[in-house]
Protein backbone atom coordinates (compact mmCIF):
# COMPACT_ATOMS: atom_id res chain seq x y z
CA UNK A 1 0.00 0.00 0.00
CA UNK A 2 1.81 3.31 -0.76
CA UNK A 3 1.51 6.23 1.66
CA UNK A 4 0.96 9.61 0.48
CA UNK A 5 3.09 11.64 2.75
CA UNK A 6 2.77 14.79 1.14
CA UNK A 7 -1.10 14.86 3.02
CA UNK A 8 1.23 15.47 5.91
CA UNK A 9 3.21 18.83 4.45
CA UNK A 10 2.59 21.95 4.87
CA UNK A 11 2.61 24.63 1.45
CA UNK A 12 6.37 25.38 0.92
CA UNK A 13 7.23 28.50 -0.98
CA UNK A 14 10.24 27.48 -3.75
CA UNK A 15 10.80 30.49 -5.15
CA UNK A 16 13.48 31.09 -2.59
CA UNK A 17 14.56 27.78 -2.01
CA UNK A 18 14.12 25.88 -5.15
CA UNK A 19 17.50 24.54 -6.23
CA UNK A 20 18.20 23.08 -10.03
CA UNK A 21 18.34 19.39 -10.04
CA UNK A 22 21.18 17.89 -11.82
CA UNK A 23 20.21 15.30 -14.85
CA UNK A 24 22.04 13.25 -17.30
CA UNK A 25 21.00 10.82 -19.47
CA UNK A 26 23.26 7.72 -20.66
CA UNK A 27 25.47 8.03 -17.45
CA UNK A 28 28.09 5.32 -18.21
CA UNK A 29 28.92 4.36 -14.41
CA UNK A 30 26.98 4.99 -11.43
CA UNK A 31 29.00 2.90 -9.25
CA UNK A 32 28.54 3.16 -5.42
CA UNK A 33 25.85 6.42 -6.00
CA UNK A 34 22.79 4.72 -3.77
CA UNK A 35 20.14 5.35 -5.64
CA UNK A 36 16.92 4.52 -2.72
CA UNK A 37 14.68 2.67 -2.17
CA UNK A 38 16.48 -0.04 -4.08
CA UNK A 39 19.80 1.52 -3.13
CA UNK A 40 23.00 0.15 -4.80
CA UNK A 41 25.42 -0.18 -1.18
CA UNK A 42 28.24 2.43 -1.64
CA UNK A 43 32.06 0.71 -0.37
CA UNK A 44 33.34 2.19 2.90
CA UNK A 45 36.10 4.10 1.57
CA UNK A 46 38.07 7.61 2.82
CA UNK A 47 37.40 9.42 -0.29
CA UNK A 48 34.75 9.84 -2.89
CA UNK A 49 33.72 6.60 -4.57
CA UNK A 50 34.76 6.44 -8.15
CA UNK A 51 31.65 5.51 -9.62
CA UNK A 52 29.78 8.36 -7.99
CA UNK A 53 32.17 10.91 -8.91
CA UNK A 54 32.15 9.83 -12.50
CA UNK A 55 27.69 10.00 -12.20
CA UNK A 56 28.32 13.28 -10.78
CA UNK A 57 30.80 14.80 -13.22
CA UNK A 58 28.56 13.93 -15.96
CA UNK A 59 25.49 14.78 -14.48
CA UNK A 60 27.19 18.62 -13.73
CA UNK A 61 28.87 18.74 -16.79
CA UNK A 62 32.56 18.66 -15.32
CA UNK A 63 35.36 17.09 -17.03
CA UNK A 64 36.23 13.92 -15.36
CA UNK A 65 39.47 13.54 -13.47
CA UNK A 66 42.03 11.49 -13.81
CA UNK A 67 43.70 11.54 -10.48
CA UNK A 68 42.81 8.62 -7.90
CA UNK A 69 40.48 10.44 -5.54
CA UNK A 70 40.98 7.85 -2.65
CA UNK A 71 44.42 9.32 -2.55
CA UNK A 72 43.16 12.98 -2.50
CA UNK A 73 43.37 14.46 1.18
CA UNK A 74 39.33 15.11 2.34
CA UNK A 75 38.66 18.60 3.08
CA UNK A 76 38.97 19.83 6.64
CA UNK A 77 35.70 21.11 8.71
CA UNK A 78 33.03 20.20 7.13
CA UNK A 79 34.57 17.00 6.45
CA UNK A 80 36.98 16.49 9.31
CA UNK A 81 35.34 18.04 12.24
CA UNK A 82 36.81 19.86 14.76
CA UNK A 83 41.04 19.52 15.41
CA UNK A 84 39.82 19.60 19.20
CA UNK A 85 36.92 17.63 19.42
CA UNK A 86 35.57 20.40 20.93
CA UNK A 87 32.15 21.39 19.80
CA UNK A 88 32.23 25.29 19.12
CA UNK A 89 30.17 27.79 21.57
CA UNK A 90 26.70 26.87 20.90
CA UNK A 91 27.19 24.11 19.19
CA UNK A 92 25.91 20.64 19.90
CA UNK A 93 27.96 17.87 21.19
CA UNK A 94 29.51 14.73 19.84
CA UNK A 95 27.23 12.89 22.17
CA UNK A 96 23.97 14.99 21.12
CA UNK A 97 24.36 14.30 17.39
CA UNK A 98 26.04 10.35 17.33
CA UNK A 99 24.15 9.02 20.80
CA UNK A 100 24.38 5.72 20.04
CA UNK A 101 28.07 5.45 18.81
CA UNK A 102 29.66 4.94 15.70
CA UNK A 103 28.45 1.70 13.37
CA UNK A 104 31.54 0.45 11.45
CA UNK A 105 33.66 2.09 9.12
CA UNK A 106 33.25 5.54 8.14
CA UNK A 107 33.22 7.16 4.33
CA UNK A 108 33.89 10.58 4.05
CA UNK A 109 33.73 12.87 0.58
CA UNK A 110 35.15 16.53 -0.07
CA UNK A 111 32.25 18.99 -0.42
CA UNK A 112 31.58 21.94 -2.96
CA UNK A 113 28.84 24.73 -3.28
CA UNK A 114 25.91 22.65 -3.88
CA UNK A 115 26.37 20.15 -1.79
CA UNK A 116 26.64 22.78 1.06
CA UNK A 117 23.97 24.36 0.00
CA UNK A 118 21.91 21.51 0.20
CA UNK A 119 23.20 20.08 3.30
CA UNK A 120 21.87 23.81 4.46
CA UNK A 121 18.90 22.92 3.45
CA UNK A 122 18.57 19.58 5.05
CA UNK A 123 19.26 21.34 8.53
CA UNK A 124 16.89 24.20 7.88
CA UNK A 125 14.41 21.60 7.23
CA UNK A 126 14.87 19.43 10.55
CA UNK A 127 14.98 23.22 12.62
CA UNK A 128 11.70 23.37 11.31
CA UNK A 129 10.28 20.22 12.07
CA UNK A 130 11.55 19.83 15.15
CA UNK A 131 13.30 16.71 14.45
CA UNK A 132 16.25 18.60 16.14
CA UNK A 133 20.25 18.26 15.40
CA UNK A 134 19.75 14.19 15.85
CA UNK A 135 17.38 14.53 13.38
CA UNK A 136 19.41 16.42 11.35
CA UNK A 137 22.16 14.39 11.27
CA UNK A 138 20.23 10.81 9.91
CA UNK A 139 18.94 13.97 7.28
CA UNK A 140 22.25 14.49 6.08
CA UNK A 141 23.67 10.80 6.57
CA UNK A 142 20.79 9.41 4.83
CA UNK A 143 21.31 12.14 1.57
CA UNK A 144 25.03 11.27 1.61
CA UNK A 145 24.60 7.89 0.72
CA UNK A 146 21.42 8.43 -1.74
CA UNK A 147 22.85 11.31 -3.55
CA UNK A 148 26.00 12.23 -1.67
CA UNK A 149 23.95 15.37 -1.11
CA UNK A 150 23.38 16.35 -4.62
CA UNK A 151 20.09 17.47 -6.06
CA UNK A 152 19.40 14.53 -8.90
CA UNK A 153 17.10 14.61 -11.72
CA UNK A 154 16.24 11.77 -13.85
CA UNK A 155 19.27 10.11 -14.45
CA UNK A 156 18.07 8.60 -17.60
CA UNK A 157 18.00 4.56 -18.44
CA UNK A 158 20.35 4.97 -15.29
CA UNK A 159 17.96 6.28 -12.73
CA UNK A 160 16.25 3.67 -9.76
CA UNK A 161 12.69 3.46 -11.31
CA UNK A 162 11.50 7.25 -10.54
CA UNK A 163 13.69 8.26 -7.80
CA UNK A 164 14.90 11.90 -7.82
CA UNK A 165 16.07 14.05 -5.90
CA UNK A 166 18.60 14.72 -2.35
CA UNK A 167 16.68 11.31 -0.68
CA UNK A 168 15.85 9.76 -3.80
CA UNK A 169 12.28 9.73 -3.54
CA UNK A 170 9.75 7.74 -5.99
CA UNK A 171 6.70 9.77 -7.03
CA UNK A 172 5.28 6.34 -7.41
CA UNK A 173 5.37 5.86 -3.86
CA UNK A 174 3.78 9.14 -2.46
CA UNK A 175 6.35 11.09 -1.77
CA UNK A 176 5.52 13.78 -4.42
CA UNK A 177 5.47 15.36 -7.68
CA UNK A 178 9.33 15.05 -9.75
CA UNK A 179 9.13 19.24 -9.09
CA UNK A 180 8.55 18.44 -5.23
CA UNK A 181 11.25 15.72 -4.92
CA UNK A 182 13.67 17.50 -6.55
CA UNK A 183 13.08 21.34 -4.12
CA UNK A 184 15.69 20.44 -1.24
CA UNK A 185 13.63 21.68 1.42
CA UNK A 186 10.57 20.10 0.38
CA UNK A 187 12.09 16.52 -0.22
CA UNK A 188 14.19 17.02 3.28
CA UNK A 189 10.83 18.12 5.23
CA UNK A 190 9.23 15.50 3.13
CA UNK A 191 11.32 13.23 4.95
CA UNK A 192 11.73 14.39 8.52
CA UNK A 193 7.77 14.25 8.40
CA UNK A 194 8.23 10.30 7.60
CA UNK A 195 10.51 10.13 10.53
CA UNK A 196 8.81 11.65 12.88
CA UNK A 197 6.19 9.26 12.26
CA UNK A 198 8.63 6.24 13.20
CA UNK A 199 7.95 5.32 16.49
CA UNK A 200 10.99 5.70 19.07
CA UNK A 201 13.23 7.03 15.97
CA UNK A 202 15.44 8.99 18.50
CA UNK A 203 16.38 6.08 20.04
CA UNK A 204 17.33 3.85 17.09
CA UNK A 205 20.72 3.40 15.58
CA UNK A 206 20.78 5.96 12.57
CA UNK A 207 20.55 3.06 10.00
CA UNK A 208 17.31 1.68 11.25
CA UNK A 209 16.22 5.05 11.82
CA UNK A 210 16.82 5.52 8.18
CA UNK A 211 16.05 2.51 6.91
CA UNK A 212 12.57 2.36 8.03
CA UNK A 213 11.59 5.86 6.03
CA UNK A 214 13.47 5.06 2.70
CA UNK A 215 12.92 0.99 2.43
CA UNK A 216 16.50 0.63 1.03
CA UNK A 217 17.87 -2.61 -0.21
CA UNK A 218 20.69 -2.26 1.49
CA UNK A 219 20.22 -0.64 5.04
CA UNK A 220 22.97 -0.63 6.79
CA UNK A 221 24.78 1.38 3.94
CA UNK A 222 23.67 4.90 5.93
CA UNK A 223 25.71 3.96 9.41
CA UNK A 224 28.47 4.66 7.39
CA UNK A 225 28.05 8.56 7.10
CA UNK A 226 27.49 8.84 10.51
CA UNK A 227 30.74 10.86 11.48
CA UNK A 228 30.51 13.11 8.63
CA UNK A 229 26.62 13.91 9.04
CA UNK A 230 27.50 14.99 12.58
CA UNK A 231 30.31 16.93 11.56
CA UNK A 232 28.15 19.02 9.21
CA UNK A 233 25.01 19.37 11.39
CA UNK A 234 27.39 20.10 14.25
CA UNK A 235 28.93 23.21 12.15
CA UNK A 236 25.60 24.41 10.77
CA UNK A 237 23.72 24.02 13.49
Amino acid sequence: MKVDFTRWLPAIAKDSYRKTALSVAGVAALGGLALAPTAVAAPVTSGPHQGAVAAIDRATGKAATTANQDDQPVESGLTTGSATGKPPAGKPSRAQLIPHGIEGAQSRVPLDDAQLANARAIVDAAKKTGVGDRGAVIGVATSLQESKLYNLGHLGAYNDHDSQGLFQQRPSSGWGTPDQITDPEYAATAFFTALKNVGGWQDLPLTAAAQTVQVSAFPYAYAQWEEQAADIVQQMW
